[in-house]
């Protein structure tokens, strides 16, 4: 998260962390006497007003209208969520819903544990849950199998390190015997484990000009499989490539803040276009040495329609390498502290389930 050097007073603090929880609670504008109330103080709505007109001289806020109350400002969320947001743990009603929803028997099987969980956080945000699978030319690979068919092509199957199997059938000059092809998976499984299909593509091609390639039957053979295999996967975009389960898109048409047909239309589009929604999130996995969660608010998004929406990410890993990408997008007017906790719990148990973590490692 980027951080605020902007320094705000006791009092000013508990102004802003009221508006925004009170704006956040009822999507109207609030005015002086509702913080009045609420202020711990006991302040007088005056006291309040003259507070809340410098928190909107110094950017913090603003008046939709002259009569109405006061707004957070994109400027406004970042303060909250940078500064008065407290380190909580994730309520004891969402972690049961969460593994109801993402039980361990549903662990062995990636892809629908992937399409749940982005069905969950679209239920407790009550706005867009994505999750973002790894592509699959990126996601190391367990173990390769190659089999002849009657037609002379070759079904190249992958099972990756998260359990994805796929399968291509590739065509390639030379006829091959099934027990070639035996030999020559068990080459590629012993000398490649625990890389990708584009490393072991790249490390492929590197060894072509190598001297010993012209006498090592088996890597010939490897290379001439893996070209017409892996050279799909590496050639790809690899955004194109990436699986995306993306659920409640159909929550924003319920939000006030986006009453505007026009934008509610381009936001439509942007949940509708894999790419854009893959660039969108990986954008978070630069920052995932400096925090689990990333939260994008207002104009901090690159994509113009998204300049009044937030959108809160996480990844999660096996070892170094980040396997996938989930997120919530919904308003500005969001549970932070509640979403930024889901977020990253439902993160952490899909880390926990694609590398047979126990479940109890999530507390």
């Amino acid at each position: 998260m980027r951080q605020s050097t902007d320094i705000l007073d006791e009092r000013s603090r508990e102004m802003l962390a009221l508006l925004v929880e009170t704006h956040v609670s009822t999507g109207e504008p609030v005015g002086s006497r509702v913080i009045s109330r609420l202020s711990k103080e006991g302040l007088s709505a005056a006291t309040v007003r003259n507070v809340m007109s410098d928190l909107e001289e110094a950017g913090y806020l603003e008046q939709p209208h002259t009569s109405a109350g006061r707004v957070p400002t994109d400027k406004c969320y970042r303060f909250y969520v940078d500064h008065i947001i407290e380190n909580t743990r994730l309520s004891e009603a969402d972690e049961m819903m969460i593994r109801h929803w993402l039980p361990r028997q549903e662990w062995s099987n990636p892809e629908r544990l992937m399409a749940r969980a982005s069905h969950l956080l679209s239920q407790l945000s009550d706005n867009v849950g994505i999750v973002i699978a790894p592509s699959p030319s990126q996601d190391v690979i367990k173990h390769i199998e190659f089999v002849r068919l009657s037609d002379g092509r070759i079904l190249v199957i992958t099972v990756s390190r998260t359990g994805l199997v796929q399968d291509r059938l590739v065509r390639v000059d030379e006829d091959f015997t099934q027990d070639e092809l035996d030999r020559t998976a068990r080459y590629l499984n012993a000398s490649f484990g625990g890389m990708s299909l584009a490393a072991i593509r790249a490390e492929l091609l590197r060894q072509i000009s190598e001297e010993k390639a012209l006498y090592d039957r088996l890597l010939q053979n490897a290379i001439k499989i893996c070209e017409r295999g892996f050279g799909d996967s590496q050639d790809q975009d690899a955004e194109a490539d990436a699986e995306v389960f993306v659920e409640g898109a159909s929550n924003i048409v319920t939000k006030p803040d986006f009453a505007d047909v026009g934008l509610m239309r381009d936001l439509f589009r942007i949940f509708e276009e894999k790419s854009r929604l893959v660039r969108l999130l990986n954008e978070c996995i630069e920052a995932k040495a400096s925090a689990a969660v990333r939260v994008r608010i207002g104009g901090e998004n690159t994509l113009p329609v998204l300049r009044g929406c937030t959108v809160i990410t996480s990844t999660w890993s096996y070892g170094d390498q980040v396997l996938g990408t989930l997120g919530v997008v919904g308003p500005m007017r969001m549970q932070y502290a509640r979403m930024i906790n889901v977020v990253n719990y439902v993160a952490r148990l899909l880390e926990n389930s694609l590398s047979g973590s126990p479940e109890g490692a999530l507390n």
